[in-house]
């Protein structure tokens, strides 16, 4: 079986579109409602779509914290998979052995929408993912770099892990000054 158009989509970098509040709202009520058995922390829209007035690829990254990761995909994969939403095998999901992730791709076939990233609740990359957002929409000076560099990356580069590792090092620098130490 051929892969789907969306899972070879090459990175693009859009203006910011208020409309991504709205939608990632929306996406949080709906999986709220879909994952409520098995949610611990609630559904949060993060991401850059989460960040007003920053550019972004135009998909729109929501995260669910659950009990147990596995038992949302075994009893919940059905509903999410009615509702549009791909499940990405953890074989497929290359360096995130931690979370399930679910792709919610247009009409077509060919374009991304959205991503769940279902995570075990109390791992760290959940309060990772707040701190990060939580910082861009403290400092518009902090979210037009990270903007630059994004738009840097994709002239760059038409792969999206390449994409993603190019991130790496600017998330990681703002995390050291932003985020809360864990609790020991």
């Amino acid at each position: 079986m051929d892969a789907p158009g969306w899972a070879y989509e090459k990175p693009r970098i859009a203006a910011a579109d208020p409309a991504w509040s709205a939608r990632g709202a929306g996406l949080c009520a709906r999986l709220g409602e879909v994952l409520r058995p098995w949610l611990v922390e609630g559904v949060e829209h993060v991401g850059s779509t989460s960040v007003p007035g920053l550019a972004a690829k135009p998909v729109v990254d929501v995260m669910a914290s659950v009990r147990d990761v596995d038992e949302v995909v075994a009893e919940a994969g059905s509903l999410l998979s009615s509702a549009g939403w791909a499940y990405v095998p953890p074989s497929l999901d290359v360096g995130a052995p931690y979370r399930r992730f679910f792709v919610l791709p247009d009409a077509a076939g060919e374009q991304r929408l959205a991503h769940l990233h279902v995570l075990p609740a109390g791992h760290p990359r959940w309060s990772a993912q707040l701190a990060f957002r939580d910082a861009l929409r403290a400092d518009p000076a902090l979210a037009a770099e990270y903007a630059a560099l994004k738009h840097r990356l994709t002239r760059e580069t038409g792969d999206r892990e390449a994409y993603t590792a190019g991130k790496t090092e600017f998330v990681t620098g703002v995390l050291s000054r932003h985020a809360e130490p864990p609790v020991e």
